[in-house]
């Protein structure tokens, strides 16, 4: 029987005038293309050279799937000492005036957008215009109006937009979610984050109201934000905040000290949260439920991440995150590969709602609703 099948395969592809040597070559052909994408190496140029501009490039030196090969900056004398450091190419440097001439340079197939929070959206802009995937660290703007505006620039160029969400791919944080989606915490009750440290230098940017759109909220809250969003596994409905400045001098108006704040979600979930600038030692995650709790301390600063649940420590090899980012966003832009928490440009802007909706329940002392 299975020669008969096999003579009558053999009779029927040379009735097509097809050989079976040419049916696997058509084949290998059409799987061609997937295993040319698998293998690509994004290109990234970085747009601002300061620490976290630093860190990314360091951690891209390890990356198997992303490479920097672009510069963009306002620093002359940056840009020389990383040409030299990483071997840039001259014509794949510019500066913040001319960067869109980056439409025209194929050796770029994105830029990392690392700069202070009020440049984000217009800078994000510019570079979806020019053609390159926009990579753009959060907050992706300073408030959610900007945000949608790069949402639908981008769309519209058809790039991909992706927000610099590193704790998305951190291997500790994605077993507590996989642990709450298995049901192994029973039905999620509580999260609190705390999230906080003691600012420096106060002529830094982060304190310009201007440049930074808010202070620790926009900096260091905004992690208990996407925290309990990803931890609880819900959208938050409603949001109560206060607000407590015992610096005004260094935290002038528009630059938030220390906020509390509160949010309900659907299913009866609440959570509890803590923004500062005055504070150190608050690097904070914690998830109850009715059948066991994870807590995760430090829960979002570079590394390594340290947690446990109840049912014993989180184990896992430390990577620094943003190496396993730029590998992952790379497999997302070629290969559509959906991470297990988004880091679209929609997920950073249900952020920027509710940062929104933090600042006007600090302002009104109402609970603000978010539906």
């Amino acid at each position: 029987m299975n020669s008969r099948r096999q003579f009558l395969g053999k009779a029927g592809a040379a009735t097509l005038g097809i050989s079976i040597s040419g049916i696997e070559t058509l084949s290998a052909m059409n799987s061609a293309p997937q295993k040319l994408m698998e293998d690509r190496v994004l290109n990234v140029a970085i747009m601002g050279l300061g620490s976290y501009g630093t860190r990314v490039a360091k951690a891209m030196e390890s990356c198997t799937r992303a490479k920097l090969v672009g510069l963009i900056s306002g620093s002359p004398e940056k840009v020389v000492a990383w040409r030299e450091k990483y071997n840039i190419p001259a014509e794949n440097c510019y500066d913040y005036g001319n960067f869109d001439a980056i439409k025209n340079n194929p050796a770029i197939d994105a830029v990392y957008v690392i700069t202070p929070n009020a440049l984000h959206a217009e800078q994000s802009i510019r570079v979806a215009k020019a053609g390159k995937h926009v990579i753009c660290e959060k907050p992706m703007a300073i408030n959610a109006k900007e945000g949608k505006e790069m949402v639908d620039a981008c769309r519209e160029a058809g790039v991909h937009l992706l927000i610099g969400y590193r704790m998305h791919f951190e291997a500790k944080t994605l077993e507590v979610v996989r642990m709450r989606e298995a049901g192994e915490f029973g039905k999620p009750l509580f999260f609190q984050g705390l999230s906080g440290f003691v600012i420096g230098d106060p002529t830094q940017w982060r304190l310009d109201p201007k440049l930074s759109g808010g202070g620790a909220m926009m900096d260091i809250g905004i992690y208990s934000i996407n925290g309990a969003r990803y931890m609880l596994g819900e959208e938050p409905i409603w949001v109560t905040a206060q607000e407590v400045k015992n610096n005004p001098e260094k935290f002038r108006d528009g630059i938030d000290e220390t906020i509390t704040f509160q949010m309900g979600f659907p299913s009866g979930a609440v959570a509890s949260c803590l923004s500062t600038y005055s504070m150190n030692n608050l690097d904070k995650f914690y998830l109850n439920g009715t059948k066991g709790f994870a807590e995760m301390q430090p829960s979002t600063g570079y590394g390594p991440i340290e947690g446990r649940t109840d049912q014993g420590p989180l184990v896992a090899e430390h990577v620094m995150h943003q190496t396993t980012q730029m590998d992952e966003m790379a497999k997302l832009i070629f290969e559509n590969k959906a991470p297990k928490v988004p880091v679209d440009g929609e997920e950073g802007l249900k952020d920027m709602v509710i940062i929104d909706a933090v600042f006007k329940a600090v302002k009104t002392g109402e609970k603000v609703s978010l539906v």
